[in-house]
């Protein structure tokens, strides 16, 4: 993958100021090897990632390295992302999650505690940067790692917000907007532990907007408070939504929802602990609630504040739509866990390379989340270069043929050599049908379909380089020329194309070569040619 490119890991650093992020070159070099060999093969276990003794040290190495910090990685990741950005309105997601390693507690030193306050663990927080207008996923543009060693001060609520670890919500777009300078506009969208008022006070400004979902029912400053305020508003339009099911949740159903928005203004809580913070502040309030709710389901329920001006429908519905891209980053943490990448058994146990680790996951998994979304959006600009290298780039064009059906909805719909072109030939890789009727196409699918396409391009590569003579793809086919006993140096031939891809697959076979034997290249089975 293009990931791996070392560039990846130099350019500018925080707030722009041009620096080498890893001074020395092996650093940068085998950072970089790290990240290319995660996103490639969709693991974080090293002894998967090298390919012999020497790269699983080295890999082991970068990661307990005291000059590699956690810092660096997320700094050269927010570089790459300040590329993309120039003249777009981004939509700069963040949420928390937890990493729970408690099945593995034996192994593990320097880590702290979780959620349940027992088991050990460290949390993360990214802040994921996506298109408002297209739906691409651009990358991270922050991550913060931390671990949990002490329990909440009995004072906790009078502290300042720069010693809370709530101080996150505040941390994370400050630092992100430093990658994100380049862009039109930036809306900062959270969920409702993002609902802070120091917030609400200190991150808007000229080109910095707040979209979160509200938690507090705060007085206002008519003398009511929030949510029955909320409630009051007079219903200004319904929609219809088709909702996922989420097992052990809710069924998939189509919701019908009404909407209704106006102007609240907040009042400074208690507790706030910034003595600067206005003592009102205006915002947009956008109330969503479910009209048809199913019997032993939560119904839908979106309180949504903003600073974004919501004086029509239409501009509340754009607002709803950008606060339910909110879920991608749900779809990362997904990815990064037990159905992606599945970081919680990583056998590391130093909670130092823990952190590092996890900062690669995310960026890995980050990867996979923009091929979900490129798939889905309508948007036809954004190039597969950005994501697959030019011999990936080749494999995927030879294998079209064979990915696209004979019907016309089976067809790639997409422009050659886009992002989008190349993430509809993932899916089909992961096993999705091609049929816009088949909505498997999540991160599951994309991961399955990496992996796939991982094993074919290693493939290709021995292939063409084989004893040295050339060979290839040709119209969607393996070809591998004759070879004679005077092309072959060792005694066994290994004659290997594409493992268990329904592509003329040939493992190492264990003939005695004379000097008079030609052999021909395999030719594919039944089940193979029906790919």
């Amino acid at each position: 993958m293009i990931l791996s490119l070392p560039s990846r890991f130099g350019g500018q650093g925080d707030g722009g100021d041009e620096y080498r992020i890893f001074r020395r070159r092996a650093a940068k070099k085998n950072g970089a090897q790290l990240l290319g060999r995660v996103c490639e093969r969709q693991t974080v276990c090293l002894r998967d990632l090298g390919d012999n003794r020497a790269e699983k040290v080295k890999f082991r190495r970068f990661l307990m390295n005291e000059r590699v910090t956690v810092e660096k990685i997320v700094a050269s990741q927010r570089t790459r992302v300040a590329g993309l950005v120039a003249g777009r309105h981004i939509l700069a997601i963040q949420d928390t999650s937890e990493i729970n390693y408690e099945a593995k507690r034996g192994r593990k030193q320097g880590l702290g505690t979780v959620g349940n306050g027992s088991d050990v663990g460290l949390f993360v927080h990214p802040v994921l940067a996506v298109d408002a207008a297209t739906g691409d996923c651009l990358g991270l543009a922050d991550v913060q790692v931390w671990r949990r060693f002490k329990k909440k001060a009995a004072d906790y609520r009078k502290q300042p917000i720069e010693s809370k670890e709530s101080y996150r919500w505040l941390k994370g777009p400050r630092r992100a907007k430093w990658g994100l300078a380049k862009a039109a506009m930036v809306t900062v969208i959270d969920d409702r532990e993002g609902d802070i008022y120091e917030k609400w006070a200190r991150l808007p400004d000229h080109r910095t907007q707040l979209l979160s979902r509200a938690c507090r029912d705060r007085a206002v400053a008519d003398g009511g408070s929030l949510f029955a305020t909320m409630a009051a508003l007079p219903e200004r339009h319904r929609f219809t939504l088709d909702l996922p099911a989420r097992p052990g949740k809710r069924q998939a159903r189509q919701a019908r929802l009404s909407v209704g928005f106006g102007k609240v203004r907040i009042c400074r809580p208690k507790s706030c602990s910034d003595p600067n913070a206005p003592g009102e502040i205006e915002l947009s309030a956008i109330e969503v609630r479910d009209l048809n709710p199913r019997p032993g389901e939560n119904p839908i329920h979106w309180r949504l504040l903003t600073t974004h001006e919501v004086e029509t429908v239409a501009q509340a519905l754009t607002v709803i739509g950008w606060y339910r891209q909110r879920w991608n980053i749900e779809q990362l943490f997904r990815t990064v866990k037990r159905q992606g990448l599945n970081i919680e058994e990583s056998v590391l146990a130093d909670g130092g390379a823990l952190e590092k680790l996890a900062v690669i996951a995310l960026i890995a998994a980050s990867q996979t989340v923009q091929l979900v979304l490129a798939r889905a959006s309508p948007d036809q600009n954004q190039p597969a270069s950005h994501v697959f290298d030019d011999r990936e780039l080749q494999v995927l064009t030879a294998l079209q043929a064979r990915l696209q059906g004979r019907t016309e909805k089976q067809q790639n719909p997409h422009r050659p050599e886009s992002l989008a072109w190349a993430a509809w030939s993932i899916a089909r890789l992961g096993g999705w049908t091609g049929y816009q009727s088949d909505k498997s196409t999540g991160p599951i699918t994309m991961r399955d379909g990496l992996h796939r396409f991982k094993a074919i391009v290693q493939g290709y590569g021995p292939v063409r380089n084989v004893v040295g003579i050339r060979s290839g793809i040709v119209s969607g086919k393996l070809f591998i020329p004759y070879m004679r006993r005077d092309q072959i140096a060792d005694r066994w031939v290994l004659r290997r194309a594409f493992s268990s891809h329904r592509l003329c697959a040939c493992w190492s076979v264990r003939t005695q070569v004379t000097p008079r034997t030609t052999w021909r290249p395999c030719r594919p089975t039944a089940a193979q040619s029906a790919f």
